[in-house]
Protein backbone atom coordinates (compact mmCIF):
# COMPACT_ATOMS: atom_id res chain seq x y z
CA UNK A 1 0.00 0.00 0.00
CA UNK A 2 1.35 3.42 -0.97
CA UNK A 3 0.79 6.04 1.67
CA UNK A 4 0.28 9.59 0.45
CA UNK A 5 1.67 12.44 2.55
CA UNK A 6 -0.95 14.51 4.37
CA UNK A 7 -1.07 17.81 6.23
CA UNK A 8 -1.59 16.00 9.56
CA UNK A 9 1.46 14.63 11.39
CA UNK A 10 -0.43 11.80 13.07
CA UNK A 11 -1.84 10.62 9.72
CA UNK A 12 1.73 10.28 8.45
CA UNK A 13 2.76 8.16 11.45
CA UNK A 14 2.93 4.45 10.59
CA UNK A 15 0.47 3.11 13.16
CA UNK A 16 1.67 -0.45 12.52
CA UNK A 17 5.10 0.40 13.93
CA UNK A 18 4.11 1.89 17.30
CA UNK A 19 3.73 -0.01 20.57
CA UNK A 20 1.20 1.43 22.99
CA UNK A 21 1.20 2.57 25.69
CA UNK A 22 3.52 5.47 24.99
CA UNK A 23 3.98 9.23 25.16
CA UNK A 24 5.44 10.70 21.97
CA UNK A 25 6.50 14.20 20.99
CA UNK A 26 4.23 14.73 17.99
CA UNK A 27 5.28 18.21 16.92
CA UNK A 28 6.31 21.75 17.64
CA UNK A 29 4.99 24.91 16.06
CA UNK A 30 6.47 28.37 16.55
CA UNK A 31 4.17 31.36 16.39
CA UNK A 32 5.04 34.67 14.76
CA UNK A 33 5.86 36.18 18.17
CA UNK A 34 8.13 33.33 19.24
CA UNK A 35 5.76 31.25 21.35
CA UNK A 36 6.16 27.51 20.78
CA UNK A 37 3.25 25.09 21.00
CA UNK A 38 4.36 21.51 21.65
CA UNK A 39 2.01 18.57 21.00
CA UNK A 40 2.29 15.13 22.60
CA UNK A 41 0.62 11.90 21.49
CA UNK A 42 -0.47 10.04 24.65
CA UNK A 43 -1.39 6.59 23.37
CA UNK A 44 -3.34 4.39 25.76
CA UNK A 45 -4.33 1.61 23.35
CA UNK A 46 -2.62 -0.14 20.46
CA UNK A 47 -3.90 1.35 17.19
CA UNK A 48 -6.21 -0.94 15.20
CA UNK A 49 -6.05 -3.58 17.95
CA UNK A 50 -7.85 -1.98 20.90
CA UNK A 51 -9.71 1.19 21.83
CA UNK A 52 -11.20 2.93 24.84
CA UNK A 53 -14.97 2.70 25.27
CA UNK A 54 -16.62 6.12 25.01
CA UNK A 55 -18.05 6.52 28.54
CA UNK A 56 -14.64 5.71 30.09
CA UNK A 57 -12.72 7.81 27.55
CA UNK A 58 -15.12 10.72 28.04
CA UNK A 59 -14.74 10.67 31.82
CA UNK A 60 -10.97 10.27 31.55
CA UNK A 61 -10.90 13.32 29.27
CA UNK A 62 -12.87 15.40 31.79
CA UNK A 63 -10.72 14.26 34.70
CA UNK A 64 -7.36 14.67 32.96
CA UNK A 65 -8.23 18.01 31.34
CA UNK A 66 -9.24 19.36 34.74
CA UNK A 67 -6.57 17.78 36.95
CA UNK A 68 -3.54 18.28 34.69
CA UNK A 69 -3.85 22.03 35.17
CA UNK A 70 -3.16 21.53 38.89
CA UNK A 71 0.34 20.36 37.94
CA UNK A 72 1.24 22.52 34.94
CA UNK A 73 0.26 26.08 34.06
CA UNK A 74 1.58 25.70 30.49
CA UNK A 75 -1.16 23.30 29.34
CA UNK A 76 -3.13 24.60 26.37
CA UNK A 77 -5.38 21.61 25.73
CA UNK A 78 -5.90 17.91 26.31
CA UNK A 79 -8.14 16.31 23.68
CA UNK A 80 -9.21 12.76 22.84
CA UNK A 81 -8.29 11.14 19.54
CA UNK A 82 -11.23 10.27 17.33
CA UNK A 83 -9.89 6.72 16.99
CA UNK A 84 -10.39 6.32 20.75
CA UNK A 85 -6.81 5.12 21.32
CA UNK A 86 -5.40 8.11 23.16
CA UNK A 87 -5.18 11.85 23.70
CA UNK A 88 -3.27 14.83 22.41
CA UNK A 89 -1.71 17.16 24.94
CA UNK A 90 -0.74 20.64 23.75
CA UNK A 91 1.49 22.87 25.86
CA UNK A 92 3.00 26.29 25.28
CA UNK A 93 6.65 27.30 25.68
CA UNK A 94 7.54 24.05 27.41
CA UNK A 95 9.29 21.09 25.80
CA UNK A 96 10.70 19.13 28.74
CA UNK A 97 9.66 15.57 27.90
CA UNK A 98 10.58 14.00 31.26
CA UNK A 99 8.61 16.66 33.11
CA UNK A 100 5.59 15.98 30.89
CA UNK A 101 5.80 12.30 31.88
CA UNK A 102 5.86 13.29 35.56
CA UNK A 103 2.88 15.63 35.10
CA UNK A 104 0.93 12.87 33.37
CA UNK A 105 1.75 10.44 36.17
CA UNK A 106 0.55 12.90 38.83
CA UNK A 107 -2.59 13.64 36.81
CA UNK A 108 -3.44 9.96 36.46
CA UNK A 109 -2.88 9.45 40.20
CA UNK A 110 -5.44 12.23 40.69
CA UNK A 111 -7.84 10.33 38.42
CA UNK A 112 -7.48 7.25 40.64
CA UNK A 113 -8.29 9.35 43.72
CA UNK A 114 -11.31 11.09 42.15
CA UNK A 115 -14.74 10.53 43.64
CA UNK A 116 -16.65 12.14 40.78
CA UNK A 117 -16.21 13.28 37.20
CA UNK A 118 -15.98 17.08 36.92
CA UNK A 119 -18.48 18.91 34.72
CA UNK A 120 -20.57 15.76 34.33
CA UNK A 121 -23.92 17.50 33.89
CA UNK A 122 -26.07 18.89 31.08
CA UNK A 123 -25.00 22.47 31.68
CA UNK A 124 -21.24 21.82 31.36
CA UNK A 125 -21.10 18.76 29.09
CA UNK A 126 -22.47 18.03 25.63
CA UNK A 127 -23.23 14.37 26.38
CA UNK A 128 -23.50 14.15 30.16
CA UNK A 129 -25.18 10.72 30.04
CA UNK A 130 -22.03 9.15 28.59
CA UNK A 131 -19.63 8.87 31.54
CA UNK A 132 -17.95 6.18 33.64
CA UNK A 133 -15.75 7.13 36.57
CA UNK A 134 -14.89 3.46 37.16
CA UNK A 135 -13.98 3.01 33.49
CA UNK A 136 -11.78 6.12 33.54
CA UNK A 137 -10.01 4.89 36.65
CA UNK A 138 -9.42 1.48 35.08
CA UNK A 139 -7.85 3.13 32.01
CA UNK A 140 -5.67 5.31 34.26
CA UNK A 141 -4.59 2.28 36.30
CA UNK A 142 -3.67 0.28 33.17
CA UNK A 143 -1.65 3.19 31.76
CA UNK A 144 0.13 3.86 35.06
CA UNK A 145 0.98 0.17 35.45
CA UNK A 146 3.06 0.48 32.27
CA UNK A 147 4.77 3.77 33.23
CA UNK A 148 8.22 2.37 32.40
CA UNK A 149 7.09 1.78 28.80
CA UNK A 150 5.87 5.32 28.06
CA UNK A 151 9.11 6.51 26.38
CA UNK A 152 9.22 3.46 24.06
CA UNK A 153 7.17 4.47 21.05
CA UNK A 154 8.15 2.04 18.31
CA UNK A 155 8.05 -1.74 18.09
CA UNK A 156 11.48 -3.14 18.91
Amino acid sequence: MVKEKTNVESFDLDHTKVAAPYVRLAGKKEGVHGDVVVKYDIRFKQPNKAHMEMPALHSLEHLMADRIRNHADYVVDLSPMGCQTGFYLSVINHDHYEEILDVLEKTLQDVLAAEAVPACNEVQCGWAASHSLEGAQQLAREFLDKRAEWPNVFVQ
